[in-house]
């Protein structure tokens, strides 16, 4: 995710995240808890986040609410780490008495809550904690009250496999990862076992280090093998700039360059002409329709028109919970867990979610879709692997 809020966003929310917003305490209230980092290092994507839950809150109070009740929203601040995290999630529960648990968009803290929220039966849903782990651990067994809506590192790799193949119609693929990251090395994999499985080929595999300025070597290696596509995953946005003037000078000016993350503007400033006509895969984009219209809605309330996509999956994480409450019947714990579990075909403003039983992942999700046109990254359209 790229990082961009504006400072005054922070100075304009800090004092309202901390109390909430909806009813009052008592019978008629249903409490639902946002563990986010509010404070720290981590603020401002914390703060967009529950500035994106506030609107949905306000939203569904003032159509009524959930089974009769209105919602009350209350945060934890997890300061963006686990010890934080931990803490304001006992908090949340044993105290506040929520019955659904969203956020982190941190892994860590995600894996350290899980057995807190499984042994109160409480369920938690994170926004952007995307290792595996989060919600399946190391023998393979589900975390039963852990779950989230992002896709996991590993499903980018897919789609970007998918979208190669079945959309560019490339076949012929070529990868240039960072050895010593489990994130690139895991997207890598899951990338080279689905363009095989849609009979394409992984021509070449050539790895290097963050650091690393020459990649002619590597670069020359791939060129051998005629490559119709070269995948990048975990390249930081100066390292794709220097693969990318690279690749050109070594003379692939038709190799269409794919990736994840670490694209970034600021990539255009150094390797522009060599970057035009490349995809970026991310979770989703404000240019996407559907999200410019919470877009606009997010702007008349806050006034930031450049939100971090956190704000987004906020607001879309109350309506998730507020679906999975009127699916269960009840605002209780573990009848929640089942709904969420079971949840099929939900209809978000970023995607529709159906629930994994098995992994406690969405299934299917659909990414956003980035294309390189002249100075700036656009939004080409909302993708899902095809089944």
């Amino acid at each position: 995710m790229k990082r961009a809020i504006a400072t005054a966003l922070v100075a304009a929310t800090v004092g309202l995240v901390v109390a909430g917003c909806g009813g009052s305490a008592g019978p008629k209230t249903i409490k639902i808890g946002h563990l986010a980092n509010v404070s720290g290092d981590a603020a401002p994507w914390g703060l967009a986040e529950t500035n994106g839950a506030k609107l949905a809150v306000e939203e569904i109070n003032k159509a009524g609410g959930i089974l009769g009740k209105q919602i009350e929203y209350v945060v934890g601040d997890a300061r963006g780490n686990a010890t934080d995290g931990v803490n304001a999630v006992k908090k949340l529960i044993e105290q506040d008495k929520v019955v659904c648990v969203i956020g982190s968009n941190f892994s860590g803290i995600n894996i350290a809550t899980g057995p807190i929220c499984e042994s109160l039966k409480v369920p938690q849903i994170g926004s952007f904690s995307t290792n595996p782990k989060v919600t399946v651990d190391e023998k393979g067994n589900v975390r039963p009250y852990s779950f989230r809506i992002c896709f996991i590192d590993p499903y980018l790799g897919s789609v970007l496999a998918d979208y190669a193949v079945n959309k560019l119609g490339k076949k012929r693929a070529a990868v240039l990862y960072e050895v010593t990251s489990d994130y690139s090395v895991g997207v890598t994999e899951y990338f080279e076992n689905k363009v095989k499985s849609l009979g394409g080929e992984v021509v070449a595999k050539q790895a290097f280090k963050t650091g690393d300025v020459e990649f002619r070597p590597q670069l020359s290696e791939i060129k051998q093998k005629n490559p119709e596509v070269l995948m990048l995953p975990l390249a930081m946005y100066k390292d794709i700039a220097i693969i990318a003037k690279q690749t050109r000078e070594l003379g692939m000016n038709d190799v269409t360059i794919i990736g994840g993350d670490g694209y970034a503007n600021a990539m255009l400033d150094m390797a522009g002409q060599e970057l035009q006509g490349s995809f970026w895969v991310t979770h989703f984009s404000y240019e996407d329709p559907e999200m410019a219209k919470f877009l606009e809605k997010y702007v008349a309330k806050y006034g930031d028109k450049n939100p971090e996509v956190n704000a987004g999956m906020g607001y879309d994480l109350i309506y998730f919970v507020a679906d999975c409450i009127k699916r269960a019947g009840k605002a209780e714990g573990p009848a929640i867990r089942d709904a969420i579990e079971s949840a099929k075909d939900v209809k978000l403003t970023h995607a529709t979610i159906t629930m994994d039983p098995k992994t406690h992942n969405p299934l299917n999700k659909s990414a956003a879709v980035l294309k390189v046109e002249g100075k700036e990254i656009r939004w080409v359209e909302t993708y899902a692997p095809m089944k």
